[in-house]
Formats: C-alpha cells, sequence, structure tokens
C-alpha cells in the first residue's frame, strides 16, 4: 500500500510541473494585458498535432522537432496578438472574452475539420520505458517532460529578472503609460508576451505527444486546469503559477487515490474555490 501512495505522489508531482508550465504561459499574458485568453489549452493542442505530424511526414521525434514547433507557436502568438488582439485592447472586457473564445472554438472546429475525432499517439519514441526507483516506477517521458517544464519555468523567470528586455516586460505590466515615456515599444511587448506564453504550449505539447494521445479536445482538459493553477498561483505571478501547478496535480491524483479516480479533479476545484474565499489574489497574487 505504501508503494502504491509513493507512486501516486511521484505522477502527481510529474504530472505538476507540466500543469505549471501550460499555466505560466497563460499567466505571463494576462499580467502584462489583463487579457484572458480562452483558447490558451487549444493552442496546446495545435502545438501537439504539430509534434505528431512531423514524427509521422518526416520521422522527427518529438524532441526533435520540439525547437521547431516551439518557434512555430512563437510565430503563432505574435500573429495573433497583431491581427486579433491588438485591435482590441482597448476594447470592454466582454469584447475580449469574445475574440479569444472566437479563437478556441476556430482552432478547435479545424482540428476536427481536418483530424476528426480520432485519437492518435506517436507508438514509440526516444523517450519510451520507464525506470525502477526504489520500487516506485517513473515513466521516462513524463520525467523529461516535467525535466523539461523545470528549466523552461526557469528560463522564463530569469528572462524576465536578470535580462533588459525582460525587465521592459514587467516595466509594461506595471504601468504602461510611464514605460512608454522611458523609451519602451508597449506594443512590441505586448506582441512578445504573446509570442512566449503561446511559445510555451509549444513545449509542454512537444514533451505531450511523448506520452499523451493526440485529439481536438485536448485542450480543453489542459485549459480548464491551466486556468485553475493560475487563479490558485495569482493571476500575473509566474512563479505563482509553478508553484500552484505542483500543488494541483498532487491535489488531483491524492483526491483519485484516496476517493474515487472519476472525482479526482473535484477535489481541485474545491481547493480553488477555498483559495477564493480565503485569499482571492491567489498564493502569490498582488492585493
Amino acid at each position: 500500500m505504501e508503494g502504491v501512495f509513493t507512486q501516486t505522489l511521484v505522477s502527481g508531482l510529474l504530472m505538476g510541473f507540466i500543469y505549471a508550465l501550460i499555466a505560466v504561459g497563460l499567466t505571463m499574458i494576462f499580467g502584462m494585458m489583463d487579457i484572458v485568453n480562452f483558447a490558451h489549452g487549444d493552442y496546446l493542442m495545435v502545438a501537439m498535432y504539430f509534434a505528431y505530424w512531423f514524427f509521422v511526414l518526416f520521422g522527427m521525434d518529438p524532441l526533435q522537432s520540439l525547437p521547431l514547433v516551439t518557434l512555430l507557436l512563437f510565430g503563432l502568438g505574435i500573429i495573433t496578438y497583431y491581427i486579433l488582439i491588438k485591435p482590441i485592447i482597448n476594447a470592454p472586457m466582454l469584447s475580449q472574452i469574445f475574440v479569444t473564445f472566437g479563437v478556441l472554438i476556430f482552432l478547435r472546429g479545424l482540428a476536427q475539420f481536418f483530424w476528426k475525432a480520432d485519437y492518435r499517439m506517436i507508438p514509440q519514441t526516444w523517450l519510451s520505458g520507464n525506470i525502477n526507483f526504489f520500487d516506485v516506477y517513473i515513466g521516462i517521458p513524463q520525467l523529461t517532460a516535467a525535466g523539461g517544464a523545470i528549466l523552461c519555468n526557469g528560463l522564463i523567470l530569469w528572462f524576465l529578472k536578470k535580462t533588459r528586455l525582460g525587465m521592459a516586460l514587467e516595466a509594461v505590466s506595471e504601468d504602461k503609460e510611464a514605460a512608454r515615456l522611458m523609451g519602451i515599444n508597449s506594443d512590441r511587448m505586448f506582441a512578445l508576451a504573446w509570442g512566449i506564453g503561446i511559445a510555451t504550449v509549444g513545449v509542454a505539447g512537444s514533451l505531450l505527444t511523448s506520452f499523451y494521445y493526440v485529439f481536438p479536445e485536448v485542450g480543453a482538459n489542459f485549459g480548464l486546469v491551466a486556468f485553475v493553477v493560475v487563479a490558485l498561483g495569482g493571476f500575473g505571478s509566474v512563479a505563482g503559477a509553478f508553484i500552484a501547478g505542483i500543488i494541483v496535480g498532487l491535489v488531483e491524483v491524492l483526491g483519485g487515490y484516496l476517493i474515487a479516480p472519476s472525482l479526482k479533479f473535484m477535489f481541485v476545484l474545491i481547493l480553488y474555490l477555498a483559495v477564493v474565499f480565503i485569499r482571492p489574489q491567489g498564493l502569490m497574487g498582488k492585493k
């Protein structure tokens, strides 16, 4: 029984890192522009399809195609900003919601049109297999994905805190008008935030494709979790999203283990509601 419990904890921890990576892009976009990207999970779905078709058409392992998928998603994020988001930056919140929700419907419908509702999976990758660590079996794809998530989150935090461009991003998020007076082009910073925010799901999508099914609705599953993680960690807090992702992963698997697998996400939502009532700004959000 103890071995099963330890196995469950390890699985939840590894999945929590993935949740954190997906959520960090969402919280970056919100922190910069106060716009909630409802299509965030569906960009993840696009990234997973990119990784899958690179494997099918060109024989590229998801690890091989990861840099390419990340660049494609970075470009897609910038294009989305200039075509769809820039015109509605100063529009009412309801208009912003309709635009990002419309992108969600468009991307999901496009995937269903081209690839139907079929579940697809890469049968064998460089990362296939598992390792036995003190009678705890750890899947190599999951372990690699968790390591990639930690590295990516660390790079984003370093970029924001230690580079001039990252500090410019944070300056714009704090006060757009003051940053403009200091010579910072807020429009370019917004585009960069969207590019980086969507690129993070490019990394996550490539890593997930090594062990997770690809289908048009996959973004809905992870997108919902990402919103819970961001709200729990604090909207706009990258570090908060990372910590909250780990918490959500652990709560999810422990709820499924202790009560019932079918109810595992209920405990995540209960945790979220508790935080909303006790600390509405999230664990590391600003008051």
